[in-house]
Parts: C-alpha cells; sequence; structure tokens
C-alpha cells in the first residue's frame, strides 16, 4: 500500500465488505428455500464428513512429507482443518452451486469446527497448542457475516413484497455485485500482503501445499457428492465447501500465539491468497466437473 497504516485501515474493512457481499447473496436466495436447506440431512451429513473426515487425512498426508518447521505447521494446520463459512456461499453461487444448502450448513460447520480443531490439533501437534482456539472469532464471524446480512436479507424481502422500496434496494444490491465482489478481492489482498513482507522464503515452502489441497479437494469433494448421489447443484456446493477455509476467522488465532510463532500469521494470510486465486479457477473448472443435466433446474446464484 502506498502509505503506512493503510493495510490496518483496509483489514477494518474487510468484514463489512465481505457483510455486504454477503446480503446481496442472501438477497437472491428466498427464506423458503433456506428453511428447506435445513432438512437436507444427505447434504450436511456429506458436508460434515468430507471436511472433519476426509480433509483430516489429505492434511496429514500432504504434510506427512514436507518438513514444515513448528510455527510453519501450525499456521497450516489453522487454516486447512477449518472450513470457511463466510464467502464460499458467493463463490460457490457464482460457480451455479446450491448455495442455499451451504448457508443451512454453515452454523453446523462453524460450531463443528470449534470443537474439532481443538482435538485435530492435539492430534497433529500434541497437547502444547491445542489450547489456543478460542471461540470468540467464531461467533464474531457467524454474527457479522451471516446472521446480521441473512436477517436484513430476510426483512428486505419482507419489504419488497409490501413496497417498491424493498424491490429497489433488491435490484440495486444485485447490481452491486460484481463491483462488490471485486472490492472484497482488493481489500482482502490489500490488507494481507504487507503481512508477507520479509518472510517470502518461508511463506513459498507452503505453496505447493495450499495447491495441493486445493487440487486434492475438487476431485475428493466430487467422488463424495457422487457417492451421496447429490444432484449437480448440491454437489458444486459440496466441493466449495470442502476447498475453502475459514482464513479470515483464525487469523486472531494464529495473531495470539506466544513468542516464537511471529511466521504463523503470514502462513496463514498465504492460505487466504492462494486460495482467492483458486476460487478464480473453481468458478469455471467446477461447472465442467459437474455439468448441469437437461432434468436439473439450475440454482439460484449471485451474480
Amino acid at each position: 500500500m502506498a502509505w503506512p497504516g493503510s493495510s490496518h485501515l483496509l483489514e477494518l474493512t474487510i468484514y463489512p465488505v465481505l457483510g455486504a457481499v454477503l446480503y446481496a447473496t442472501f438477497l437472491q436466495v428466498p427464506l423458503t428455500k433456506v428453511v428447506g436447506a435445513f432438512r437436507d440431512i444427505r447434504f450436511l451429513v456429506t458436508a460434515l464428513l468430507l471436511n472433519f473426515a476426509i480433509v483430516p487425512v489429505v492434511v496429514a498426508a500432504l504434510t506427512m512429507f514436507v518438513p514444515l518447521p513448528r510455527a510453519v505447521l501450525i499456521g497450516v494446520l489453522l487454516t486447512l482443518l477449518t472450513p470457511c463459512i463466510d464467502y464460499v456461499i458467493v463463490f460457490s453461487g457464482l460457480a451455479g452451486a446450491d448455495s442455499q444448502r451451504l448457508v443451512a450448513a454453515s452454523p453446523l460447520l462453524m460450531l463443528t469446527q470449534m470443537v474439532a480443531l481443538p482435538m485435530l490439533l492435539w492430534l497433529f501437534l500434541g497437547a502444547e497448542l491445542a489450547d489456543i482456539v478460542e471461540v470468540e472469532p467464531f461467533l464474531e464471524a457467524f454474527a457479522v457475516l451471516i446472521v446480521l446480512p441473512l436477517a436484513l436479507a430476510w426483512v428486505t424481502e419482507a419489504l419488497a413484497a409490501r413496497h417498491r422500496a424493498g424491490v429497489a434496494v433488491s435490484r440495486g444490491m444485485t447490481a452491486a455485485m460484481v463491483p462488490l465482489m471485486a472490492l472484497t478481492l482488493f481489500v482482502v489482498v490489500g490488507s494481507q500482503v504487507p503481512r508477507l513482507e520479509g518472510r517470502l522464503e518461508e511463506v513459498l515452502t507452503v505453496v505447493p501445499v495450499y495447491v495441493g489441497f486445493l487440487v486434492a479437494m475438487a476431485f475428493l469433494g466430487l467422488a463424495a457428492a457422487r457417492a451421496a448421489r447429490l444432484d449437480p447443484g448440491r454437489s458444486r456446493a459440496l466441493i466449495f465447501t470442502g476447498a475453502t477455509r475459514n482464513s479470515l476467522v483464525v487469523l486472531p488465532l494464529a495473531l495470539a500465539l506466544p513468542t516464537g510463532y511471529a511466521i504463523t500469521p503470514a502462513i496463514v494470510v498465504t492460505q487466504t491468497l492462494v486460495e482467492l486465486i483458486g476460487m478464480l479457477v473453481y468458478i469455471r473448472l467446477v461447472p465442467r466437473l459437474v455439468p448441469t443435466t437437461a432434468g436439473d433446474k439450475p440454482a439460484r446464484h449471485a451474480g
């Protein structure tokens, strides 16, 4: 960034900008569809198994053969073991996924990762750092990025049924989706890149791990969707939830680590940057992996 402190200012705007994007996304997901998605037990169970049974095995395999210092390894684990609950909804929608399934799954994924992460860290690292997980970042992200935008979207939906103002807001937010997504990418990249300054050599060691994860989860997510016999929209959603991680939410945990773990936040940020590039690839790749058949209705999505 061109002026001192600008990265901090940009970081403060991440949640508001993401919240605006998710509000625009939720406006395109009717309340009745979200309520129906809560009853989709097959999708919810498959998403849990993919994220908390298959993903840890993939992470173990990816880190087994790469000698990573402990401070680097914990950054990798914090990110790859926690499924995304926010912008996955937006990116999956851009790929024609059944986004309301991910809206319904987000509270379940959040609660499960809060319980599972300490246990998984204990399995990978032992007891020393298993107690670093705090609930506050997860609850804050869920409230600001899921509950608030979703509630506002439902209020707007009810208003649109009675007043033209509600319709105008809905249309305006839909038209603003692409600029908002561009702003999101700018804010996230602009705020996080400075954290990598002076640590490029260490950071580059984990890029192959993060890329390998994205590649592996595309095909493992597809295999899981086929095993569960999900339709194209839900299959695409499943692939995205298996691949996207909660790096922006776990970053405060990395920043709170004791002396000797100064590199860990940079490792977490690197995953964010790799994933953003990966999502641009996924938006085009996933519809090809899971084409919509003639008998299926295309999922409603953002964009």
